[in-house]
């Protein structure tokens, strides 16, 4: 249910005729817009499905929507598959239907948002192990090209592995988990045709190019190496219910059969991992739930040895670690350190008995993140909702933190491989600033800009926009913190269209960052507001803690609390506000239509989680017994009559909605598309107004949505849509092309 984020980059301004023609033809639909209850309106059939918990009984009248995995993918489909996938597509064509008018805007819409991104594009360098390592993308490939050079930049490219190529003949296709081998010659890599996050691991000879006949299915997609140049370490997921559950060893040129199991993980309610030290030296297994963290390590040079126990799970108990030298470094909640705290033990005695302080706990501040140097310890912090990069040397002859002037920012170090070095990489951008790659060197205080995004199209200059931080107070008292960005010329009163975004789960932070696609909207009017709620951890864990199990409602009354804010200051109204959020972000959507559902003109609810009591009482639906330290566990009854009372399915009323737009993808595995398709059912069947209601499934991807960069636009450009005609349509004077 986790979602994961990722910036999409993007081509060419729409001129002010073209937008004006557009407009006026969507104007001219507006009859056909407002008709969601005529003839070609879905309608599911209605089963009732008999579901009783602690004497409680729900009627789910869409309960049959649900497929296993096995009917998604047979060859021959079953009546009811083929039901399932009638009704998805019967959406699909509604939709379809009802906004062909928008599908010439939506297509300039696309290549303007594509225009703007350098199509030949590469990263900048890093350095490891005699390397040199680049990601590029060629002009108008969808798919990267990974690529190394041996010893300098000046060494003829060594293609590794042209994604391009890879992925010709599949709908979708991801690659991922590349990992090298210490003598250069061998690349793990992963391949994953479904988007369903279960990855075939494969590996290639970096020297000859040939690809070995070792082949092992269905897991997470990473693996690790042995210092013995054969010996590879990666984990299985369970193939019902997708938790990593299992650690083998595989060595180069034997069967998948012929695998060891080195560690199973049994807890029904812990995913475990493998990974390998920054040190190189040792092999660490984790084990993890979302209140507990266990941890196994072994030298790497000796791959057929036992793992040793570093720290055993306690309940509350967290932590990650590093190795450096003779001690092992961990970032730890022990001791009640709310906002976790940095310790270190001897590799000789690793039990918390020995653990010491290295950067003790502070209230204001949570400690994110650390990377060690030889000579440096470089934290990441977050005080106040802001980022910050602090430097400090091991003798203490220096402490400081890098400086960033802007109101609201985001700021990140690059995991750099070597420890004898005295630069450190860094990203930084904001909402009007593009991302920057610099090389700060510790030692001479001094950066430089290796890489700045740029933004084609000759229009786009920092200047032109607006960005800042204001703070809504919650019904409870707390200051909720909201990130603002405009266009400078939009003028903010009651007719100002704005887009409100939220998350608000799993302690998941949302960066103030920059986006060329947001561009599109700020462009033509619109303020794009990031509403910092609880459950998210921008002012820290206790910010988490208070948005999380039986405190979950006050991640919806925040958002609802920040629109409410938005309205009274003017920056909008009810007839312009806009919201959205996807997986986690969709259960959020679905929760504060069901509350305040009159504050909102329209809503998207992207991958959404809503079918909250039933997905969290059905173990075998992947992931769910991992979630129970998020939401709770409805087997016992306080957590159920919780969930119950918020969860979006279960609280759909008869009243009026919003317009909105709900998408999913036919192969999720963290939400299974039948959650937002039972939901829209029951939308349909019991709304009261006559506004828009749309199911986008896209049939062939799962949670992250299409894999090709360029395809990833066209949904971004058709969410886009959903907003800017339904402005157009209610206040047409407020769009500026």
């Amino acid at each position: 249910m986790r979602i994961n984020l990722e910036i999409k980059m993007i081509k060419k301004i729409l001129s002010t005729l073209l937008l004006s023609t557009i407009f006026a033809i969507a104007c001219k639909n507006d009859a056909k817009l407002m008709k969601s209850t005529d003839a070609n309106t879905p309608i599911a059939e209605k089963q009732p499905t008999k579901l009783e918990k602690h004497g409680d009984v729900r009627i789910d009248n869409y309960f049959w929507m649900r497929l296993s995995d096995e009917q998604k993918v047979a060859p021959v489909k079953d009546a009811q598959t083929q039901k399932v996938i009638d009704y998805l597509e019967s959406e699909n064509s509604y939709y379809e239907s009802v906004t062909a008018y928008s599908k010439k805007f939506q297509d300039q819409l696309f290549e303007e948002m594509k225009g703007r991104i350098k199509e030949d594009d590469s990263s900048v360098p890093y350095k490891d192990n005699g390397y040199f390592y680049i990601t590029r993308f060629e002009t108008g490939k969808q798919y990267p090209i990974y690529s190394r050079k041996k010893g300098t930049l000046k060494a003829k490219e060594e293609i590794m592995f042209n994604v391009n190529e890879m992925a010709e003949g599949y709908d979708y296709f991801q690659l991922g988990g590349l990992s090298i081998s210490n003598d250069n010659k061998y690349a793990v890599f992963a391949t994953d045709t479904v988007s369903r996050r279960q990855y075939f691991l494969r590996i290639k000879n970096l020297e000859t190019g040939e690809i070995l006949k070792d082949i092992i299915d269905n897991t997470t997609g990473g693996a690790v190496w042995a210092n013995d140049n054969k010996t590879i370490f990666y984990t299985k997921k369970n193939p019902i219910t997708l938790r990593s559950e299992k650690i083998y060893k595989h060595i180069l040129g034997t069967s998948e059969f012929d695998d060891v199991e080195v560690f199973y993980e049994k807890d029904e309610t812990f995913n475990t991992y493998v990974t390998k030290s920054k040190s190189k030296s040792f092999l660490i297994i984790g084990s993890y739930s979302t209140l507990s963290t266990e941890a196994q390590f072994l030298d790497a040079n000796n791959p057929t040895g036992k793992f040793s126990m570093l720290q055993k799970r306690e309940k509350d108990l967290e932590f990650t670690v590093a190795h450096y030298k003779n001690h092992f470094y961990l970032l730890t909640n022990k001791d009640r350190a709310t906002n976790f705290k940095l310790m270190k033990t001897p590799i000789t005695a690793t039990s918390k008995e020995n653990w010491i302080d290295v950067i003790p706990h502070r209230k204001e501040t949570l400690l994110e993140d650390f990377s060690i140097f030889n000579d440096y310890l470089v934290l990441e912090e977050r005080t106040n909702g802001l980022n910050k990069i602090r430097i400090k040397r091991w003798d203490n002859k220096d402490d400081y933190f890098l400086p960033f002037d802007e109101e609201t920012y985001s700021a990140g170090v690059y995991d750099m491989p070597d420890f004898d070095t005295d630069i450190i990489r860094y990203s930084y951008n904001s909402f009007t600033t593009p991302t920057s790659v610099i090389d700060f060197n510790m030692k001479e205080k001094s950066k430089q800009i290796m890489k700045e995004q740029e933004v084609l199209g000759g229009k786009f200059m920092k200047e032109n926009y607006i960005s800042k931080r204001v703070w809504a107070t919650a019904r409870d008292g707390k200051k909720v913190p909201i990130s603002l960005v405009y266009q400078k010329d939009t003028k903010l009163n009651e007719n100002t269209p704005l887009l409100q975004y939220g998350y608000g789960s799993y302690g998941a932070t949302i960066p103030d960052s920059f986006s060329t696609t947001r561009l599109s909207l700020l462009d033509r009017g619109f303020v794009f507001a990031l509403a910092h709620i609880r459950g998210g951890e921008y002012l820290g864990r206790d910010w988490y803690e208070d948005g999380k199990m039986l405190k979950k409602k006050n991640t919806f009354t925040d958002f609802i609390d920040c629109s409410k804010y938005l309205i009274d200051n003017k920056y909008t109204s009810a007839k312009h506000l806009y919201a959205m959020g996807g997986s986690a972000g969709g259960l959020l959507m679905g929760a504060v239509v069901n509350m305040n559902p009159e504050l909102y003109n329209g809503i998207i609810a992207a991958v959404p989680f809503v079918d909250v009591v039933s997905t969290m009482l059905d173990d075998s639906i992947p992931l769910t017994t991992g979630e129970y330290d998020e939401w709770g566990n409805p087997n016992e009854k306080k957590y159920y009559d919780y969930m119950k009372s918020y969860s979006p399915y279960d609280q759909v009323s008869s009243k009026k909605y919003p317009n909105m737009l709900v998408t999913t993808g036919f192969h999720d595995s963290q939400v299974q598309y039948w959650e937002p398709a039972k939901w829209v059912a029951k939308l349909r069947e019991l709304k009261t107004d006559k506004n828009l209601l749309f199911l986008h499934t896209n049939m062939e991807a799962g949670h992250g949505g299409a894999s090709g960069r360029f395809e990833a636009l066209k949904e971004t450009a058709r969410e886009y849509v959903f907003f800017l005609a339904l402005e157009n349509k209610i206040a047409k004077e407020t769009i500026k092309p």
